[in-house]
């Protein structure tokens, strides 16, 4: 306990984000910790970073947030655009931003919940996204035709050694991409690049679980996705489901049951596959960020110890590492080249 002459710490709520593979049960972590922070006075409101929560109609398939979930706490950022618009990372991010933004003026903690791990980066991460010029692009892919992918990423290694070295001189296109930038921003491609930095204060909490039991979660809601209704959901939006919102996983092998190119049990056990692949793949680009604390999602004690998580962050007793996040991960990325 402080003593009369020492000040009192400054205690400054962080964003909190909730990461993990699919059906690890974010959604309901985010819930009870809501709920938790409110027993304290504190209130706490969820914003979605799932990028196919935000279609309106695409509810059973995506795993969104149950009416009874979003009646027990506020949800943000869902069912924002119709499926036959376009979602982008540089989109999202000026929305989520604003809305925690805005939140947070209200003295409201947002709660950032979702799978899409370059979402979940792009609310709170030093990440820009600059634009693109057709001319340009055009230009610098024919010079790569003409004078051969070593010549353009000879030129980048000249004007922006950083970001080339952090890639692969046989990938033209990203030569392409990075001298465009260069060009249309003034600026090093690499000062784009996305940096383990928080430009919002937050703490990021991880789930993890055995892999067997990760599985038979995924098979469970599998088949609860198809008892649920499935189906009609993908042969209603079928018509409206632009090329961004059909690439969710699980749309496009309904779509191909519905034309009779392949039997129910096929349809069910393909797409039960197909979100293990995507497990797996969330697990590896969330280990990359040491700054996310992992927890157990089947321990008993697991809303207790984010909340632990969330008080010592409050405190900044995880800022040391935070700040050295970005210097640690470029030093492994440059080590594997």
């Amino acid at each position: 306990m402080p003593s009369a002459t020492e000040p009192t710490p400054i205690v400054a709520p962080r964003l909190v984000s909730i990461v993990g593979p699919t059906a690890s049960g974010k959604t309901g972590l985010g819930i009870a910790i809501a709920r938790r922070l409110a027993e304290r006075g504190e209130r706490a409101q969820i914003v979605n970073a799932d990028a196919y929560q935000m279609y309106r109609g695409m509810d059973i398939g995506t795993a969104k947030a149950s009416a009874q979930e979003q009646a027990a706490v506020p949800h943000h950022l869902l069912d924002v655009i119709d499926p036959s618009d376009t979602m982008t990372v540089a989109r999202f991010q000026q929305m989520a931003r604003t809305v925690i933004s805005d939140l947070q003026a209200q003295g409201i903690r947002p709660i950032l919940v979702g799978g899409s791990g370059l979402y979940a980066r792009a609310a709170i991460d030093d990440i820009s996204f600059p634009g693109t010029d057709p001319d340009v692009r055009a230009r610098l892919e024919e010079r790569a035709r003409t004078e051969g992918a070593g010549a353009l990423f000879a030129e980048l290694a000249q004007r922006d050694p950083e970001a080339a070295a952090r890639m692969d001189p046989h990938n033209p296109r990203r030569t392409v991409r990075a001298l465009e930038v260069i060009e249309l921003t003034g600026r090093p491609y690499s000062a784009s690049l996305p940096r383990y930095r928080y430009v919002i204060p937050s703490v990021q909490i991880g789930l993890d679980l055995p892999r067997e039991d990760l599985d038979a979660r995924i098979d469970e809601r599998t088949r609860r996705m198809f008892d649920d209704g499935f189906i009609d959901e993908v042969e209603r939006l079928r018509p409206h489901l632009g090329m961004t919102a059909a690439r969710a996983l699980g749309y496009q092998q309904v779509i191909d049951y519905l034309d009779g190119l392949r039997g129910l049990d096929e349809t069910m056990a393909d797409v039960a596959q197909k979100t293990r692949r995507l497990a797996r793949k969330q697990m590896g680009w969330f280990g990359r960020d040491p700054r996310i604390h992992w927890l157990q999602a089947l321990n008993p004690r697991l809303v207790d110890n984010a909340m632990a998580v969330i008080d010592v962050a409050d405190q900044g007793g995880y800022d040391h590492i935070d700040m050295h996040a970005d210097e640690y991960v470029q030093h492994h990325l440059g080590a594997l080249h």
